[in-house]
């Protein structure tokens, strides 16, 4: 499915209705449970937004189900580290689960993004992205879920070993994702994007044995 094509990428956006739609459905009780839970654990808004960089470079804000403490003036770093003290209760578990993302349907209900593609990133770790790979990972939309964002579940974890997280993160994290997510836009198909999908729905049901959480990729693929 070539992301620059209009044919494939009016299937994909077909696609990322027809799941969006259905996943609402189906997803409604859960959704509203996790808003009124978010409220009810701590004063705030129940959704947080962040700018995120988006197909060719767009800048848009994603939505969460918030999970952390609210800083109306967005301070504190960017990058969550093991046990953030910021993280609320009700937050470390839909941290765990993942389902602070089901918010972002939304966002694919707004056409900002699709059910699968490359994470978005906030401009800041853009910025360090080369050139070449810059252009290529911003050539299809977004997605809530990748092979990537899978494999990196944990990322925060371990991340909290580091000495310094941040430059661990550019340095170490960032050209490893970005090599999986130029596979994935170099090898998009419907097919890929079904298979993720179930993928996905089971992690969040807890069915894959053996979740790898001491560590991330060691190498590029």
């Amino acid at each position: 499915m070539k992301p620059t094509s209009l044919g494939p990428r009016l299937v994909k956006r077909a696609f990322d209705l027809s799941v969006a739609s259905i996943a609402l459905l189906l997803l409604s009780p859960l959704l509203l449970g996790v808003a009124i839970a978010v409220r009810l654990d701590s004063p705030g808004p129940v959704f947080y937004r962040q700018q995120r960089v988006g197909r060719g470079g767009r800048i848009f804000r994603i939505h969460k189900f918030r999970t952390m403490a609210h800083a109306p003036q967005g301070g504190g770093p960017l990058l969550t580290v093991g046990e953030d003290r910021r993280i609320t209760r009700i937050g470390r578990f839909l941290r765990h689960s993942k389902w602070d993302e089901l918010a972002q349907l939304i966002d694919v209900w707004r056409g900002d993004m699709s059910i699968v593609g490359p994470r978005p990133e906030v401009p800041r770790y853009v910025a360090h992205y080369p050139e070449a790979l810059r252009t290529q990972v911003l050539s299809v939309k977004p997605g809530i879920t990748d092979d990537c964002s899978l494999d990196f579940r944990d990322e925060s974890d371990w991340l909290a070993r580091s000495a310094d997280p941040e430059r661990t993160y550019v340095d170490e994290i960032l050209p490893i994702k970005l090599a999986l997510q130029a596979r994935y836009v170099a090898d998009a198909s419907l097919l890929t994007d079904v298979r993720i999908v179930a993928r996905t729905a089971a992690v969040l049901l807890g069915r894959i044995a053996g979740r790898r959480k001491a560590s991330p990729p060691t190498s590029q693929p």
